[in-house]
């Protein structure tokens, strides 16, 4: 971490308080509102499509004021946002406090990606995506650790503490972020004053962020469909689903190292269609764990979790690499704010998406997303015909190496 240590601190520090709230968001609703699972799935979606066009806004104030500043705007907000849902009780209330936290988290997330390409060399790009996705995965862990808690609890004082540490969280990461420095790039004052319209007609990247969604949408399926899914669906114990979330984070916490390494030599699009067919096999397992006796139904979903979290492994690293290198550096705000685009419009779409499926049949979801998984597994493995950064080997050395087929 070297000179670092505070930026990573504060990655930490942001993940355990995402990592306790994140497991139990549907389940803390449901027990302390009276909306039922479509209503919150809908205002979730809803937050979502109020907050998605800040993302181009994000991205030119990134390129503006540099990244530094907009990750501790999007603290703050993050941490109004949460407090907040201490008295949400309502379809309106819960979509308006959540527009605010996806507000908070896009311009953290939307600025991370310029922060850790300024402090990593050409070629190490994967290694270090790869160990911050590592680090917040551990603090992931720590935080599904005690939501684990606070379901056996079940209590509203149990759930108004999940939230109460959760923006207290924001806060610590805000006050570690204020000695970073601010890796802004600088700019010429005689070139050409570029915009939006620049990011837009590249089709490539734009074939990039398509390709990203596919990946998005498995990643939702932790937060917004194992939780439900398994305490609701197939009724299982609440602590299975701290388990499962914990299960996730510790082995990208600790695997993702491994992962990288082993992945070393091999072409980036390939590997982001690997994680697709990884995603796959897991979903299968998790219609299978619906029809089997109790005990071995939380074997076969901590086993499905393992496989799932491979997908996270693999394709993690490599898409916000491809994505960070095949932007120009003096635009590289808008270019990952368009990518973040991409979560945006998964946070839309997946919990109206998700909790419709899970209402309308036990295994509707899975069949779907497997659907999804294996379309976008194929479309994965064309991207690096027109986008050079995807055709490049993942790599731990200076320079990256150009695939040779």
């Amino acid at each position: 971490m070297g000179e670092h240590r505070r930026f990573v601190a504060a990655i930490v520090a942001d993940t355990v308080g995402s990592g306790l709230f994140m497991p139990i968001t549907l389940l803390y609703f449901l027990a302390m509102t009276d909306l039922s699972l479509v209503q919150i799935g809908t205002a979730l979606s809803v937050s979502a499509l109020l907050s998605m066009p800040a993302s181009f806004v994000i991205g030119t104030m990134v390129d503006r004021f540099g990244p530094r500043r907009m990750m501790l705007v999007g603290n703050l907000l993050q941490a109004a946002g949460m407090a907040a849902y201490i008295w949400a009780d309502s379809l309106l209330a819960v979509a308006l406090w959540t527009a605010l936290l996806n507000l908070g988290r896009q311009s953290f997330w939307g600025s991370f990606g310029n922060v850790v390409t300024a402090i990593s060399a050409p070629g190490e790009r994967e290694v270090w995506f790869g160990f911050l996705q590592a680090v917040r995965n551990l603090g992931f862990s720590v935080g599904g650790v005690l939501a684990g808690v606070a379901l056996q609890i079940g209590t509203d004082t149990a759930y108004v503490s999940v939230v109460v540490v959760n923006a207290a969280t924001f806060v610590l990461a805000f006050v570690l972020l204020l000695d970073v420095p601010d890796h802004r790039v600088a700019h010429d004052e005689d070139a050409p004053v570029e915009g939006w319209g620049v990011v837009l007609r590249d089709r490539a990247y734009l074939r990039l962020v398509v390709g990203q969604f596919g990946f998005v949408v498995g990643m939702m399926v932790l937060n917004f469909a194992l939780p439900v899914y398994v305490a609701e669906t197939i009724d299982l114990p609440g602590w299975v689903v701290g388990a499962i979330f914990t299960l996730n984070t510790a082995l990208v916490g600790l695997g993702q190292g491994l992962v990288v390494r082993r992945m070393t030599g091999q072409v980036r699009g390939r590997m982001m269609g690997l994680a697709q067919l990884v995603f796959a096999a897991g979903y299968l397992m998790f219609v299978a764990a619906g029809f089997l006796p109790v005990w071995l139904a939380i074997v076969v979903m901590l086993a499905g979790a393992a496989v799932y979290t491979g997908g996270e492994l693999v394709g993690g690293p490599v898409f916000s690499a491809t994505a960070a290198e095949a932007a120009p550096a003096h635009l590289r705000g808008r270019y990952l704010g368009l990518f973040q685009l991409s979560w945006g419009i998964g946070g839309a779409v997946t919990p109206i998406a998700f909790t419709w499926l899970l209402a309308h049949g036990q295994t509707s979801l899975w069949w779907v997303l497997t659907v999804v998984a294996l379309a976008s597994a194929a479309y994965l493995r064309t991207l690096p015909r027109v986008l050079p950064a995807a055709a490049l080997r993942v790599t731990d050395r200076a320079e990256p190496v150009p695939a040779s087929d």
